[in-house]
């Protein structure tokens, strides 16, 4: 579904790649999160997958990138709508400033494809459903908080019912319910088949939804695997990405005996929790408080 071959990027103006040899292959149906510190190169990769980079940027690339089989260096993003969706993190900038309601700000980029009517409005009635917007359907998009504009920007781009959704930080102006909807509508896309492509800090939702996670670091991949592995790496930290306080106290508790050693470190509460019991009881059993 996404392949990347050896891939790097420049932009015009850069003094230095702000790609390096991205070697990623993202199976159909993958939920797949990258995460990485500012400037490392994720915001470019989201453009890149969408199509956005280099045609709308400008930039010299080496290497290969697909979609869908499509080569994203020669494929204008007016090609991939209906296969790539994109949500950026700035919701306002992704208004079309053409319509005067929610609901036909959903419905905006299926008219310009040429949808029925009658497929148009039961798309829209279930994206709305999906991400409850159900009671602001015929208010202006400008009324809206810069929450409720991110879900309908988040919306927008799933009622087009992409192959592929590429979200660059779609949760940073929502609260934790609304956070909790978009993860609850991703995870049922990749339940769909839809392949995911999430860029996010919200580190805790990530070790319980997604598949795989991606570190970039100064453009290129510094490590790529499960969850599990990867957000328990010793090595995030110098990446530049915040370690899980789960992993943080245990990883402490380690040092200390007080975390089973054959035990994996936790990237959820519920892990946490486990295994600090288990070493509570294990301590009452030997003596050990």
């Amino acid at each position: 579904m996404i392949e990347f071959r050896d891939f790097s990027l420049t932009y015009p103006t850069g003094s230095r790649p702000a790609l390096r040899e991205i070697d990623l292959v993202v199976p159909r149906g993958q939920f797949c999160a990258v995460v990485g510190a500012e400037g490392a190169g994720k915001t470019t990769l989201a453009g890149v997958i969408s199509g956005v980079v280099p045609h709308m940027t400008g930039g010299a690339s080496k290497g290969s990138a697909r979609v869908c089989g499509r080569l994203l260096t020669e494929t204008p993003p007016s090609e991939l709508v209906g296969e790539v969706g994109l949500v950026m993190q700035n919701p306002f900038s992704q208004l079309s400033g053409a319509r005067f309601s929610l609901r036909e700000e959903l419905a905006f980029g299926l008219e310009n494809l040429g949808v029925g009517r009658a497929e148009m409005i039961r798309r829209v009635e279930r994206v709305m459903a999906d991400l409850r917007l159900t009671a602001l359907a015929d208010l202006s998009p400008y009324e809206l908080s810069g929450g409720q504009q991110q879900l309908l920007a988040i919306g927008s781009a799933l009622v087009m019912r992409p192959a592929v959704m590429v979200l660059d930080e779609p949760t940073s102006q929502l609260d934790a319910v609304g956070t909790g909807v978009v993860f609850d509508a991703l995870e049922t896309l990749r339940a769909q088949g839809v392949t995911v492509v999430l860029f996010e800090h919200r580190m805790e939702r990530l070790a319980r939804c997604v598949d795989r996670v991606l570190v970039l670091d100064e453009g290129r991949t510094a490590a790529d695997g499960p969850p599990a592995d990867v957000l328990t790496d010793p090595r995030l930290a110098d990446w530049g990405v915040a370690p899980l306080r789960y992993t943080t106290a245990a990883r402490r508790a380690v040092g200390r005996g007080l975390w089973e050693e054959d035990r994996p470190l936790p990237v959820t509460l519920e892990a946490a929790a486990d295994g600090f019991a288990a070493a509570l009881k294990s301590a009452r059993t030997t003596g050990g408080l």
